[in-house]
Formats: C-alpha cells, sequence, structure tokens
C-alpha cells in the first residue's frame, strides 16, 4: 500500500500514456486500413494530454525538478534561504489549492449545466474530474520537497554551527 501511495502519481501517467500511445497507434492503423479516422481519437488524446501534464507536474514536484529560479537563493546566507523557502512554499500552496478549487467548481459547473463532449457526447466533466485531484497531488509532492529541503537546510546549519 506505501508503494501505491509513493508512486500512485507515476502509476497514473503510464496508464494515462500507455492508453494514448495504443490509441493513438490504433486511430492510425485504422485510418490506412479504412481510410476513415476516429474521429473521437483526438478529443480523449487532448484530454489526455492535460491529464498528463498535471499529473506529470506531481511528479516533477516530489523531485523539485520544476523550473526554479535559484541564482539569489544560492547565493544569500543560509538563514535568509530558509525564509525564502518558507515563502515560496506559501505561495505555490495558495497557488496549488486556488487551482484545485476552481477545477473543482469547474467539474461541479460541468455537472450542473450537463454539457457535452463534442465527438463523443459524453459529459464534459468526465475529463474533468481528475484535475482536481491532479492539483492535490502535486500540492502535496510540492510540500514534502520543500519539507526535504528544509530537513537540509537544518542539516547544513548543523554541520556548520
Amino acid at each position: 500500500m506505501s508503494f501505491l501511495l509513493r508512486e500512485a502519481e507515476k502509476l497514473i501517467c503510464a496508464v494515462i500514456f500507455a492508453g494514448m500511445t495504443l490509441l493513438g497507434f490504433v486511430n492510425v492503423v485504422v485510418r490506412y486500413a479504412t481510410s476513415y479516422s476516429l474521429a473521437s481519437t483526438e478529443e480523449i488524446l487532448t484530454n489526455g494530454f492535460l491529464l498528463l501534464t498535471v499529473f506529470g507536474a506531481a511528479v516533477a514536484a516530489r523531485k523539485g525538478d520544476h523550473l526554479a529560479v535559484t541564482l539569489i537563493y544560492e547565493r544569500v546566507p543560509q538563514p535568509l534561504r530558509k525564509a525564502m523557502l518558507i515563502f515560496a512554499t506559501l505561495m505555490s500552496a495558495v497557488l496549488l489549492v486556488l487551482s484545485a478549487k476552481y477545477t473543482f467548481d469547474l467539474v461541479q459547473s460541468q455537472m450542473k449545466s450537463g454539457v457535452r463532449s463534442y465527438a463523443l457526447q459524453i459529459p464534459a466533466w468526465y475529463y474533468s474530474f481528475a484535475l482536481p485531484i491532479g492539483f492535490a497531488f502535486i500540492l502535496l509532492r510540492h510540500l514534502q520537497y520543500s519539507l526535504d529541503c528544509w530537513r537540509t537546510l537544518c542539516a547544513e546549519g548543523k554541520a556548520h554551527a
């Protein structure tokens, strides 16, 4: 169970990517074999890319692989680094909480309005329901990474004392 919790977004990304690859391949084979295309694949692949981006961001957040400007951070004294880490973590958390909230509101709005997708005519919220979950994953993984950075800063401070 701990493996699933630790690697959940990686597994989600792998499943989405495998499904998208298979769907794209099947569409190409059908198009060449019959001269027809599966019209719904574009809709599914576009929404798959969106989910892959959000859950991939959670993977990057856990590793600290997001784009960051560290020029100033690396040149300031350690106590100021701690303050900068706290500030950056708080601002990121606010952004991610708001992103999760607004995507949750989007899903609710799509459910209430009954809006349907353009190709498959399924409820649009089917594609959106994982977005708030994805932003929650990013938040969780970002907080985990920030805590790891905090511990490293504290350990460096004790080593230099």
